[in-house]
């Protein structure tokens, strides 16, 4: 059920997903388009906070600033198993690597035998794609669950819009937006956070619990954001609209 936007209290903490939020989806995660205004929307946003912006997403941390370069924004990568702190200081998981690059190959060989499918090496994490073959999407559930089998509890399964993700547990958009809040420059401010598909939640979840401002992309899936916005290019001109203390105009949850 959607509650009425209240007016900010404080200077706001922005926290952007990214693929689906910030940028169309693609066909594959390598075809996204980044415009040079976004950059400067960033840019500017970043400025007018203080630095409490930070992007997060899926993709490693590595690929959003290629992606966003020259821009190095704090942000969680890998669904919030790693994260740049806003100094600078880059967080990872401890993993067994030589099992992780096993797994890969394992993984390779069954996307070779498949046309259609992408797997995605985020060095921690591996993400199996199945968008030009959704008619593969079983079979690619049986590997990625024995894959998942193989590296034990320490791994999850992380499901997306047309992938399947073996990642180090215990970390998730959520624990990312609770960790910067607890740092400068976003503790004490109020926290939003935008964001498109079920990876999302856990983030909605954290910041619904610390009073702050959740929003989903898209009109239809069930979700625990509180607010909606309809599309990638309704959040890009959303946050060119942004003044501090403005909430903006949303849609009903």
């Amino acid at each position: 059920m959607s509650i009425p936007t209240p007016p900010p209290a404080a200077q706001w903490a922005v926290f952007l997903d990214v693929d689906g939020t910030l940028l169309d989806i693609a066909a594959t995660p390598y075809a996204v388009v980044v415009p040079d205004n976004l950059r400067q929307t960033l840019l500017e946003l970043q400025q007018r906070l203080g630095g409490a912006l930070a992007l997060i997403s899926g993709r490693s941390i590595q690929t959003l600033d290629a992606l966003f370069a020259p821009l190095q924004l704090p942000s969680a990568g890998i669904h919030g198993n790693e994260r740049r702190t806003s100094e600078g200081t880059l967080l990872q998981p401890r993993i067994n690597l030589q099992l992780l690059q096993q797994v890969h190959r394992q993984l390779a060989e069954f996307a070779a035998q498949h046309e259609g499918l992408l797997l995605e090496d985020k060095g921690h994490a591996l993400a199996m794609h199945f968008r030009l073959a959704p008619w593969l999407q079983p079979e690619v559930e049986h590997a990625m669950e024995a894959a998942q089998a193989a590296m034990g509890e320490r791994f999850t399964l992380q499901t997306g819009k047309s992938v399947l993700e073996l990642r180090p547990s215990g970390a998730s958009k959520g624990t990312a937006v609770q960790a910067f809040m607890r740092e400068t420059p976003f503790a004490g401010r109020t926290p939003l956070y935008v964001g498109d598909d079920v990876t999302d939640e856990s983030a909605f979840a954290a910041v619904n619990a610390l009073d702050g401002v959740s929003i989903r992309v898209g009109e239809s899936a069930p979700t625990q954001a509180r607010h909606r916005l309809k599309s990638v290019a309704a959040v890009r001109a959303w946050l060119r609209r942004i003044p501090p203390l403005d909430t903006g105009r949303l849609l009903p949850a």
